[in-house]
């Protein structure tokens, strides 16, 4: 008599519960006296596998067990009663991290979504409205030098305060309610700016979004270390940084819809775009404090086989949440050994390009012969583009460990695109139009596999957080250089300094990365040890 059973158990229910046997179903003989070393229950939920067992086929005894025990190794937690631990299938690692992602990735998107439009609206509220009198730095009787000038304070503090917001994080506050209450700050200066008058107003509310601004995405990646493994992180930096170019995209079009809201009530365009966004950020901000997971240790939609896998997982990798302070060797070789500043100004220089695509894409698209409302929808195609090779990019670079490669390559396309800027004539619209998707298929991607390659190789786990700061407390220098490479002097000319730098940035990353990896593969050859003393293998 034939048995086939159609039931498949995954994941806590193979591991604690013995409920699964008043299923009513009854196991051939054989199966109930197998002598096995592993868990009998276990082995009973093995045998409920999708493939149909029959007690009278040609198999042996003995070829069922390997089949059984090798289905159950992939498949799930396996209880060891003779080492006290839990072995975890691959399977069952692949589940914990889907469910993990649904409870952490959409959230963390959404919210940087909303921080980078918040950061970059100021680029679309310069030229919006501008042939009616009623643009941003026409209202508030700013020259292009006081808007640089405003751009650059800013740029001062969003690096200053990147470190000291991770370490409040990491000592002091849970990192819902800490990045919480920084979105709630950012979201009310925003909303400030729709009333602003002069300069001065500009100035000081600019510089507080810069402080409040400057730990969140720092904050977001640190918090993704409490989660992810090494070779997971690049992916999900990717699909958060990404969000950065539907910002653009959302940027373009938000700007582009309340273009015609221009007088609506008594008040210009861009104070429209000010207040929508603040509002927006403002209203989601319980979002963060009630619904981000902090770390696994306190998650309750996690079993605590599920949380012990994630431990395991991280401890194996000297990687997860820690309150212990770091030694002075760790906290100078994450701040000062050369390959660690080889990472940063990788990063700074591969930032100059992003920033100035934040702060300036609109105005180079208006430089192409077109409106500002139109200019405001025509930026929206390069971002989007650049937002579905970000994702691409990041997920091959995980996939096969070699994020140096992937982001030279794509930086290499970046240079490519603004030295094409360069040399095209000044009235090659359509040719400098095409060289932006060109330039945000390689600006953008790089930046996630950069930031991920940061957290694989830092000198230890308790700097972990310093690290992450560090290396993005260098986009408020980029910001400082973009805002002054693109002067109104040159748009006649189609901004040759803008292009030639950002052009140089890029292949400036290109030959780090490239030198980055050779030094890495050599580390691993020599068994280079990290700050703690251990021996590494160093991602590349």
């Amino acid at each position: 008599m034939s048995w086939h059973p159609k039931v498949d158990v995954k994941g806590e229910d193979a591991v604690r519960t013995t409920e699964t046997w008043r299923l009513g179903i009854s196991l051939p003989s054989w199966a109930e006296n197998l002598e096995l070393a592993w868990d009998v229950q276990l082995w009973r939920i093995g045998i409920l596998y999708h493939h149909a067992f029959t007690v009278d086929d040609f198999r042996s005894v003995g070829e069922r067990k390997a089949i059984i025990e090798s289905y159950c190794r992939h498949k799930f937690a396996i209880r060891n009663p003779k080492a006290d631990s839990f072995e975890y299938g691959a399977v069952y690692k692949k589940h914990l991290t889907r469910k993990i992602d649904m409870h952490l990735m959409p959230l963390c998107a959404f919210v940087y979504l909303l921080n980078y439009l918040d950061r970059s609206n100021i680029g679309n509220g310069k030229i919006l409205n501008q042939e009616t009198g009623d643009s941003f730095l026409q209202k508030t009787h700013m020259t292009t030098a006081d808007y640089s000038l405003v751009l650059t304070i800013f740029g001062i503090a969003y690096s200053v305060f990147d470190v000291p917001s991770n370490f409040i994080m990491k000592r002091y506050v849970k990192p819902s309610h800490w990045l919480g209450f920084l979105m709630l700050c950012w979201g009310i200066l925003t909303l400030g700016f729709g009333f602003v008058k002069n300069l001065d107003t500009v100035i000081g509310l600019r510089f507080l979004i810069g402080v409040v601004e400057a730990g969140f995405f720092p904050g977001i990646v640190y918090l993704i270390t409490f989660w992810y493994t090494q070779e997971q992180r690049s992916l999900r930096i990717a699909f958060v940084l990404a969000s950065a170019s539907l910002a653009g995209a959302f940027g373009g079009c938000i700007g582009y819809g309340v273009g015609f809201m221009n007088r609506y009530a008594g008040l210009e365009g861009f104070r429209w775009l000010f207040i929508i966004e603040g509002l927006i950020t403002i209203v989601c901000v319980p979002l963060v404090i009630f619904g981000l997971p902090d770390w696994p240790a306190v998650a309750t939609w996690l079993s605590d086989d599920e949380k012990a896998c994630i431990t395991s997982q991280l401890e194996a990798q000297s990687s997860g949440f820690t309150r212990e302070r770091a030694s002075r060797r760790e906290v100078i070789e994450t701040c000062f050994t050369p390959r660690m500043v080889a990472h940063y100004f990788a990063y700074l220089s591969n930032t100059i390009v992003l920033n100035s695509l934040a702060y300036f894409t609109p105005t180079i698209v208006a430089r192409l012969g077109y409106k500002s409302i139109t200019a405001q929808l025509m930026t929206v195609p390069p971002w989007v583009i650049g937002y579905i090779v970000s994702l691409g990019l990041a997920y091959s670079a995980d996939l096969f460990n070699a994020r140096g490669i992937h982001v030279a390559c794509a930086t290499f396309l970046s240079g490519a695109g603004f030295l094409a800027c360069c040399l095209l004539p000044a009235d090659a619209y359509a040719q400098r139009y095409g060289c932006l998707y060109l330039i945000a298929c390689g600006a953008f991607p790089s930046a996630s596999p950069m930031v991920g390659w940061v957290t694989c190789n830092v000198p230890s786990q308790r700097t972990m957080g310093l690290a992450a700061a560090m290396n993005n407390a260098t986009v408020g220098i980029a910001s400082i250089i973009s805002v002054w490479i693109w002067p109104a002097s040159d748009a006649a000319k189609n901004y040759p300094t803008g292009n030639i730098v950002c052009a140089t940035a890029s292949f400036i990353t290109t030959a780090i990365v490239i030198g980055l990896r050779v030094h890495y593969g050599r580390s691993n050859k020599k068994g280079t040890l990290d700050a703690a003393g251990v021996q590494r293998v160093w991602a590349y």
